[in-house]
């Protein structure tokens, strides 16, 4: 099954909601306040440009609303404060973000942070007073009428609210929390023990740890899921694959002998703190089988490639290929009642077969142990003891973060909350932050952008007619989502959110049983698509989500409100801000759809080659000028020697940053020759042109620690976020016009 492409890798992306900045400008808005707005953003300290720094129209009107200029504020306190002075075209990230480093550093919790980060954080603020307010009787909200609340959907609401409170409650009470100690994590450690007994040979052991495991959402020895079939994608399947990771962030860390033997030493520290009557040499054989596994399983540019993971199978062929885990009884044991599973997709085939191999030849008292280990690496969030610390502070520093850093308790259970019963939350967030106004703007852009993309499908002289044909209808039949969901379930139907969650039981004092409740609800969620059509309604995304999405079975491209926040979107500022930054994320995804991965599904969201063999020969020649150029971009490696970013791995997002910056700028200057924007006090130095290109770079400002940019080379389809300023700015005609740059031809361009 085709993963979906995000903008941002899952891992780093915050699922929270978005600031309400536009309530706070409303209480600004007499003109007698603009000057004193002006002096605090810094504008009255950076003045207008004179002479020769002036290249704008000066007869462009300005806009001098709150909102225009807090937006000019943001930007100006970004740039370099050299920015007069840097050329554009040797190096833009410098000139749009060296003032955003200056203003910016790194908490001891964090690997890494950009615009998003910040856009995300702010909105946290905003759901924890939600979370720790009275329920609000009297909604804002188009969707609740007064009358609503009182009558009919009050009672539900309320009990929706009530959950997510206790949930949220029950997360902050770290006194009660550090109190019980290992106490439950044991519990399930113990579960684990009698499933997988080392005495014995128990017959189907194996199996049933996989599948306790499984059950509380644990990933152990085999990933198994369900989702649409890529060649048919109406059609729910199950996939089978190897686990995404097994300890350590990639396979290729696994050949850091001082990083593995700190790491068996942390496994051996937990585990004979957790068990001291054990034999410890079983620990320390956990590490040696990660290392076979990790070994065994495929890189992660193949995992990425669907020609390589697109497998079916009969069930009895996939099982015959890995006795050791049973897997025809391991699937049937997950699936619903009632169903028969016939057929699979083996993602990682050579995985399995060496997987059996490797069992074989392991004791049973260190596969007992590696079950219990992956536990506790599950789990060591949910409790407060000693005992696992060792580990939390071996994954701070693993991300060059200080060893005993935490989030501030409250961000923990934001998160823990948009995780369990996001679209609770979701609901919550969209009467805070989002408006009828923005959802219409944000299906403008992109309905914009879609135009753009069938402009430039129509013009590439590389692609033969039939396939243009066919790519343009696949760009017709995309399916846009803005804003939040309205099916399955209907977010802002309290009666449907309430039946939704009715299995899912919490307490606002038992806070590790709630968190397993929660995972166990979506790993049922998951499983009783099986058997049903495909439910193109659902979304993959929260929507306090600061991200956005493609899905190529579906053939549908997601943007939650999360990412429709300012200074990346905003009604209210000149549209060559919200099509440099929006724009280009919608045109990002929509890009997808034709990019390394996309092209294999047509517009019907089939796997399929639908493109002729000089096309894709046309597509590989220009698409090896991608992998080329971003394979000369690097990071410090673990000696300091320069670890370049893998052009194949991240083809795909390159391709599409490319792509959908071109599309946004032509859409933007279509729209702009309608309605004429008006300037940003303050940013005289730039044309409107070059306005568009500042704000797309804005978004992807940002810092990384050494150890979090190691660990993305390996493991991140995304290039680096400097690297996706100077890359794009490189392949941008546009931009390279813009700037009056020497050399206009872009240096890959495929759209």
């Amino acid at each position: 099954m085709a993963e979906k492409q995000p903008l941002i890798a899952p891992a780093t992306h915050a699922r929270v909601e978005a600031c309400q900045h536009v309530q706070r400008r409303s209480k600004m808005g007499t003109a007698g306040k603009l000057l004193v707005i002006a002096a605090a953003a810094g504008l009255v300290y950076y003045g207008a440009p004179q002479g020769d720094d002036v290249v704008v129209d000066k007869k462009a009107e300005q806009c001098l609303t709150p909102a225009c200029v807090h937006a000019a504020s943001e930007i100006l306190y970004n740039l370099s404060p050299d920015y007069k002075e840097l050329d554009a075209c040797d190096n833009f990230e410098e000139l749009v973000c060296g003032g955003w480093r200056d203003r910016h550093d790194l908490r001891a919790d964090q690997g890494d942070a950009f615009t998003g980060t910040i856009m995300s954080e702010n909105s946290q603020m905003l759901l924890r007073h939600i979370l720790e307010a009275p329920y609000p009787k009297d909604s804002d909200h188009s969707y609740f009428s007064p009358m609503q609340l009182q009558t009919t959907a009050k009672s539900a609401d309320e009990e929706n609210f009530d959950k997510m409170k206790a949930a949220y409650d029950a997360c902050l009470n770290e006194d009660k929390i550090k109190g019980i100690g290992a106490e439950p994590l044991l519990h399930v450690l113990d579960e684990i023990k009698k499933s997988f007994p080392t005495a014995t040979s128990k017959s189907h052991a194996t199996k049933d740890a996989i599948l306790l495991l499984a059950r509380y959402g644990v990933t152990t020895l085999v990933a198994a899921g369900t989702g649409a079939d890529d060649t048919d994608p109406d059609t729910v399947v199950v996939s089978v694959s190897a686990p995404w990771s097994f300890g350590l962030p990639s396979k290729e860390r696994y050949e850091d002998e001082k990083l593995v033997e700190k790491y068996r030493g942390v496994a051996v520290e937990v585990l004979g703190a957790l068990y001291p009557d054990q034999n410890k040499a079983a620990f320390a054989g956990i590490v040696d089988l990660e290392k076979k596994l990790a070994a065994a399983s495929p890189s992660e540019e193949e995992r990425e490639d669907v020609t390589k993971y697109y497998n079916p199978m009969l069930i009895e062929e996939a099982a015959a290929i890995a006795p050791e885990i049973e897997l025809e009884a391991l699937l049937a044991d997950q699936a619903p009642s009632g169903s028969k599973i016939e057929r699979v997709i083996v993602m990682t085939p050579n995985y399995l077969k060496q997987l059996s191999v490797i069992l074989a030849a392991t004791d049973r008292e260190v596969l007992q142990s590696y079950f219990i280990w992956k536990a506790v690496q599950s789990f060591s969030s949910y409790v407060d003891a000693d005992a696992v610390k060792p580990y939390r502070r071996f994954v701070n520093v693993l991300a060059g973060k200080d060893p005993d850093s935490a989030p501030e308790r409250w961000r923990t259970c934001v998160g823990h909350v948009d995780n369990g019963l996001g679209w609770i939350l979701s609901r919550f967030f969209v009467e805070k932050a989002f408006s009828a106004e923005a959802k219409e703007f944000g299906d403008t852009i992109v309905t914009d952008i879609k135009t753009e993309f069938t402009k430039k499908l129509n013009t590439a002289d590389w692609m033969d007619k039939d396939t243009t044909k066919k790519a343009v209808e696949k760009v017709h039949n995309i399916v846009q989502k803005i804003g939040y969901p309205t099916k399955s379930p209907d977010i802002m139907d309290p009666s449907k959110l309430s039946h939704y969650y009715d299995s899912v039981n919490v307490s606002s004092d038992a806070f590790f049983s709630n968190a397993l409740a929660m995972r166990s609800f979506a790993v049922d969620d998951e499983w009783s698509s099986l058997g049903k059509p495909v439910d193109r309604d659902q979304w993959d995304m929260t929507v306090p989500t600061v991200n956005a999405y493609y899905n190529p079975p579906g053939n549908e491209i997601v943007f939650p409100a999360g990412i429709m926040q300012f200074p990346v979107f905003d009604v209210e500022v000149p549209a060559y801000m919200s099509y440099g930054a929006f724009g280009s994320v919608a045109g990002h995804e929509l890009s997808h759809a034709f990019d390394s991965t996309g092209r294999h599904y047509d517009q019907n969201g089939n796997y399929t080659d639908w493109w002729s063999n000089a096309t894709i020969d046309a597509f590989k020649e220009k698409t090896d000028c991608f992998v080329k150029q971003y394979a000369n971009f690097t990071v410090p490696g673990s000696n300091d020697e320069p670890l370049h970013v893998n052009g194949r791995l991240t083809l795909g997002e390159n391709i599409a940053d490319a792509g959908g910056l071109s599309a946004s700028f032509q859409a933007w200057k279509r729209r702009a020759g309608e309605k004429p924007n008006k300037d940003l006090p303050g940013l005289e130095h730039f044309s409107q042109e070059q306005m568009f290109f500042v704000s797309y770079s804005n978004w992807w400002c940002g810092m990384t620690r050494k150890d979090t940019a190691i660990n993305r080379i390996y493991t991140d389809p995304h290039a680096p976020k400097w690297a996706r300023i100077l890359g794009t700015m490189a392949n941008s005609r546009e931009f390279r016009e813009s700037f009056q740059c020497k050399v206009k031809q872009p240096t890959c361009q495929l759209w």
